[in-house]
């Protein structure tokens, strides 16, 4: 499925991009499947996620539900693999995706789960556009995707409340994730589609920063997600920004 003809997508969406995420239909919740490096990413950046929201909320990590209340919006929700364990911490959670396949994913995969979450087949501009607002907004793995990065960064980073947070992740453009990302993950070791990434869409750190600050919001932390071939699993990294990376920022009341 595609979206609709008589919905034009946002000048933000690169057509080519939404169709390959699109095709992938129900493999979004396939650990073994073209999603698997983000399903084994995702711990570790829910577990980073959880603890900067807490601090910027003043809420207890260890709770049985420590984002109880706050709404959050997850922009390029995709299938929903973030969306859900922002819910189960007790988060309102809303997702969006241009995509309309990738939200009938998401709703029935949370239907199944006995989870309640906010899933829209709507683009950011059109959130902008009404006027919605959110506790905390995120951007993961989602700028590298976009035409036009700084409009895009702008646009989420104005749906985010006075006093909200802003998150958002991509891949550095470096010689090292290129030798990672791209020839590593998509023809070596063949954990991801090929073409899935553009190394001339990565951003670095100091750009993203930049556009984050251009929309109005304050950068607090950054931090890299790196894997660990030993031990099989991700990490957060406070120093090793080179591939994967996440930026923490907040609106000023």
């Amino acid at each position: 499925m595609t979206a609709s003809p008589a919905t034009p997508l946002p000048d933000s969406v690169d057509p080519d991009d939404l169709a390959r995420f699109e095709r992938l239909g129900a493999q979004w919740w396939d650990p073994q499947g073209p999603m698997k490096p983000l399903h084994r990413m995702n711990p570790a950046r829910v577990g980073w996620l959880r603890d900067q929201l807490c601090r910027h909320f003043d809420r207890d990590p260890k709770a049985p539900r420590p984002l109880g209340g706050l709404t959050v919006l997850d922009v390029g929700c995709g299938g929903g693999i973030l969306c859900e364990p922002m819910a189960r911490m007790g988060a309102e959670v809303t997702g969006i995706d241009p995509a309309p396949g990738n939200v009938e994913i998401a709703r029935a995969h949370a239907e199944r789960s006995g989870l309640s979450i906010a899933y829209r087949a709507e683009s950011a501009e059109a959130l902008a556009a009404a006027g919605e607002r959110f506790d905390a907004v995120l951007c993961m793995e989602v700028v590298e995707h976009v035409v036009d990065p700084g409009a895009f960064v702008a646009t989420v980073a104005g749906l985010t409340r006075p006093g909200g947070a802003f998150f958002a992740s991509t891949l550095n453009r470096t010689l090292k994730s290129f030798a990672l990302a791209i020839v590593g993950a998509e023809y070596v070791l063949r954990w991801l589609p090929r073409g899935t990434h553009d190394w001339n869409k990565f951003l670095t750190p100091q750009e993203l920063a930049d556009m984050i600050r251009a929309g109005g919001l304050e950068v607090a932390t950054m931090a890299g997600c790196v894997y660990d071939p030993l031990a099989d699993v991700w990490r957060v990294s406070r120093r090793d920004v080179d591939v994967n990376y996440m930026i923490a920022a907040s609106r000023p009341l």
